[in-house]
């Protein structure tokens, strides 16, 4: 899809802003495929086939602060898996504040069910399936990831290896750090602690967290603290801190195939789907 094909969207900071431009600069002229798992204009991903496909993939949802972002902001990220053989597929979610939670977080399981069930069709092993994030999307990401049961009810076990969430979200509530209430939880207190991977740590699966050393205070520091608390449940845990990356320049690593967290993702993939790097 196209920016003008989207209804409108929460106004982003101008910082915000100036990612969303690169986003969408970065991925100019990187085609995919394009399905619909939903009726609305969100729910739709882009599958992004390897040309020598080895099996494993990657599903990647953005960022934006659970009001803003496009799936098409994460096409900059498929150059670097898809030369590696990975297939690439970035999806969207319905966005606050017209939908507040679990309606995102049921459009990830949604568009998780779609690639369990479509992916081969474009080179892809449903049971070597690894989801991730940034920010906002990391926070989706690891919330399934952290209830393995609830993976496990939308797919056989097994089938989703891992979890890469770059400057994703692992708690809400007074001991957050966060500035004030994300408007996605709603008016119900009770989504604060049913939306924190940190307090749903059921039979977690294998995650690799990343941000960077200039990310938001409060996301680095909640991103150390959630590695902590997987590696205290028994759960299989790895940490990237990127050097000189900030929030926006941490998703950026993303696409970079040389840089700080592309090579560690696809270590991580590999140890886990049995896969070469």
């Amino acid at each position: 899809m196209k920016l003008q094909d989207y209804p409108p969207q929460e106004p982003l900071s101008p910082a915000g802003a100036a990612y969303g431009a690169e986003c969408w600069a970065r991925g100019e002229g990187i085609a995919g495929d394009e399905f619909a798992f939903g009726a609305d204009p969100y729910q739709r991903l882009i599958v992004f086939r390897a040309a020598e496909p080895d099996g494993r993939v990657l599903l990647f949802w953005h960022g934006g602060g659970w009001t803003s972002g496009y799936k098409e902001w994460m096409s900059f990220m498929a150059p670097a898996f898809t030369q590696a053989g990975v297939t690439f597929v970035s999806a969207g979610y319905r966005l606050a504040p017209a939908h507040v939670f679990p309606a995102g977080l049921d459009d990830c399981a949604a568009g998780l069910k779609w690639v369990a069930g479509h992916v081969a069709e474009h080179g892809g092993d449903p049971k070597r399936i690894f989801i991730g994030g940034h920010s906002a999307g990391g926070h989706y990401a690891a919330l399934l990831a952290a209830r393995a049961k609830t993976c496990r009810e939308l797919l056989p076990a097994g089938r989703v290896r891992g979890c890469l969430p770059i400057s994703g979200v692992f708690d809400f509530g007074p001991a957050s750090g966060l500035s004030a209430r994300p408007r996605f939880l709603g008016a119900d207190p009770a989504n604060d602690a049913a939306a924190s991977p940190i307090r749903h740590l059921d039979e977690p699966l294998p995650f690799l967290v990343a941000c960077g050393t200039q990310d938001f205070p409060h996301l680095m520091v909640q991103a150390a603290a959630f590695v902590d608390a997987l590696k205290k449940v028994g759960g299989d845990a790895e940490a990237i801190s990127m050097p000189g990356r900030t929030h926006f320049t941490a998703s950026f690593a993303g696409g970079e195939a040389q840089g700080p967290w592309v090579p560690a993702a696809l270590a991580f993939m590999a140890r886990l789907a049995g896969a070469q790097a």
